[in-house]
């Protein structure tokens, strides 16, 4: 593949300014709040009482998905730009939108927005770690590793900020105001989904040309990664004989990953890398339309029986 790549694909530039960055940390932060305005400490104990599960959503995850994309980047040896963006996207946690897939895909929505604050949590430290470790063993992504000044507490940080402390605030008002945090849920979390997807259909139609002209680089890559993700997911909860509920929920945290997260990090630390940028954009724009895809048959089975 990397062969048939008569251009510099890194030399792509997405439209992606200073303040657009800013609108999307803001918006990855309200909907973190949002989710998290619906979780109590009791999620929390809930999810350790059945510690399988727990086990078995971070082993797909946070370690099978990685390592898998790793090996597959070893068969397929992608443009270096792209199997980075690939190793970013694994190494993100679960996209939000998950939750709302997995009530209606007939999975356990309840263990889905508990094991995405789970995720949430722990991405702090496994985002850099797996981005770090499986990114290094691979030479060719080693050596833009090498390039960029990624510094893993850097990462963390910005990981912290826009994922961890709104999850915490939105935890301690649902903790102490119960009421008032029902009250600001039922408004925040449509409108903060419908400014995120209008961020992406804005960015989308902003780069309309470099997606029409640069698409059919990343098209198989990403399609195939996102329905091994979904196959991984769901056939390693299953092998841990997790009911078919859990098995959905699981391969809906797996299949949909935080793109926005993966995007921002990558203008972040990468300076909007050609190859890296185009991968994840494209993956945060699909694994919507696959997830609704995926749980609409997954819905009408259920109801069906």
């Amino acid at each position: 593949m990397q062969n048939n790549i008569d251009i510099n694909i890194d030399d792509i530039k997405i439209n992606f300014d200073e303040s657009g960055l800013w609108v999307l940390n803001i918006a990855i932060a309200i909907i973190m709040f949002g989710v998290a305005l619906a979780i109590s400490v009791d999620d929390f104990k809930r999810l350790f009482k059945n510690p399988k599960i727990v086990f078995v959503g971070v082993l797909s995850q946070f370690i099978l998905l990685p390592a898998f994309t790793f090996l597959a980047i070893l068969l397929i040896k992608p443009h270096p730009s792209f199997a980075l963006g690939m190793m970013m996207i694994a190494a993100c946690p679960g996209g939000n939108v998950s939750n709302f897939f997995s009530k209606m895909a007939g999975g356990n929505a309840a263990l889905s927005v508990s094991l995405t604050a789970f995720a949430t949590l722990i991405c702090i430290v496994m985002t850099p770690f797996n981005l770090q470790f499986w990114g290094s063993l691979y030479e060719p992504t080693n050596q833009i590793l090498k390039t960029v000044s990624l510094n893993p507490f850097d990462l963390f940080k910005l990981v912290s900020l826009i994922l961890g402390i709104p999850l915490l605030l939105g935890m301690l008002i649902k903790h102490y105001h119960a009421k008032m945090a029902s009250k600001i849920e039922k408004v925040l979390k449509p409108l903060s989904m419908l400014v995120f997807i209008a961020l992406i259909f804005i960015a989308f139609s902003q780069n309309l040309d470099v997606f029409v002209n640069h698409i059919h680089h990343v098209l198989f890559l990403v399609i195939f990664h996102n329905i091994f993700a979904y196959f991984l997911g769901f056939y390693t909860a299953k092998s841990f004989k997790l009911n078919k509920k859990d098995c959905k929920t699981i391969a809906m945290e797996t299949g949909i990953q935080n793109g926005g997260l993966g995007l921002l990090l990558i203008f972040g630390f990468f300076e909007g890398l050609g190859g890296m940028a185009l991968l994840a954009a494209f993956w945060g724009v699909w694994d919507v339309f696959s997830g609704m895809a995926l749980a609409t048959y997954w819905g009408r089975k259920s109801s069906l029986k």
